[in-house]
């Protein structure tokens, strides 16, 4: 796997780990052995944020960064320097919203949690618009001045404040957002295309989607007219399936993974690192078993052809 995506003077993967799973369904020997094989196969961007994973119960918040930490620590400083980590704040349960003080104790927290001196790519994982973006920017730039946050980046926001926020950085010279990390796949195309995709292009942002294979919707395990298995994520693919644009989706990427005897996962993928604008997906896994039709993303070329049958289908 080719590291050669920019994102600011960031160099990554094109496709980027999602450490959601990291003490979560995956405990810290799971979570290590991902990380290895990650790694291993070429791989540098791990995503997690600072709230992973507080909806467990039992979880308080900053698991996922916890474990990451961990196995940074065990790797070494060389590992470190060879990998892009990510992290968010704003949805820890004790850190929430981006009030200037709170984005700055957020940081020092998610920099001991990952056992590290500094984070390279810190997204505000959901907007407050009760902040000035003047106010958002002027404490990120102060982290960034401080040297403990080399890139910043933004994930749900409208495209007004998106806007709003660059304006900013360009006319007061404070750091910049190089990137966006919308909710975006082929079952979900409204949640970026339009507006925030028309500025990320204007703007050169690089573009990290997530839920890249909806909540496991399009990595083949469902069918149409089947049902999908009982679990927390049922409900969600038992909605999809009934409907005729879900079931066109998963036709087509059947079609289009067999003419490459390739997972269905690899194919949702390929798609949305074809489109102008995306740097890289994001994808996590659960088991080392999962990792290689995520990885495999990087060697899939996909025909104009099969991109126009699977754009369609998700239409």
């Amino acid at each position: 796997m080719n590291v050669g995506k920019k994102i600011g003077q960031l160099s990554v993967a094109p496709l980027a780990l999602g450490g959601n799973v990291f003490g979560w369904t995956a405990d810290k020997d799971t979570s290590f052995a991902v990380l290895d094989a990650y790694t291993e196969g070429g791989g540098n961007h791990i995503d997690t944020a600072d709230g992973y994973s507080s909806w467990v119960e039992g979880n308080s918040g900053g698991e996922s960064e916890t474990v990451i930490g961990q196995w940074l620590a065990a790797r070494g400083p060389a590992v470190r320097d060879d990998v892009v980590v990510a992290t968010k704040v704003a949805r820890h349960p004790d850190r929430m919203g981006l009030d200037p003080q709170n984005i700055k104790a957020a940081c020092e927290d998610s920099l001991r949690r990952l056992q590290t001196d500094r984070i390279d790519l810190y997204y505000t994982h959901f907007d407050d618009e009760s902040v000035e973006v003047s106010e958002i920017l002027q404490a990120l730039d102060d982290l960034v001045k401080a040297g403990k946050v080399r890139e910043i980046a933004a994930s749900n926001i409208s495209p007004e404040r998106l806007a709003a926020s660059l304006a900013f950085s360009d006319r007061e010279g404070t750091a910049r957002y190089v990137a966006l990390q919308p909710h975006y796949n082929l079952v979900s195309r409204d949640t970026y295309e339009g507006e925030l995709e028309t500025l990320a292009r204007r703007e050169s942002l690089a573009v990290l989607p997530y839920y890249a294979l909806a909540a496991g919707f399009l990595t083949g395990k469902y069918q149409p007219g089947e049902q999908p298995p009982e679990g927390a994520r049922s409900g969600q693919a038992a909605k999809l399936l009934a409907t005729e644009r879900g079931q066109r989706v998963l036709a087509a990427l059947s079609t289009v993974a067999g003419a490459h005897q390739a997972p269905e996962a690899t194919v949702a993928l390929a798609w949305l690192l074809a489109q102008p604008t995306v740097t890289s997906p994001i994808a996590s896994a659960r088991t080392v078993d999962q990792l290689p039709a995520l990885m495999a993303v990087a060697d899939l070329q996909l025909t104009h052809d099969e991109l126009h049958l699977l754009t369609d289908a998700s239409s």
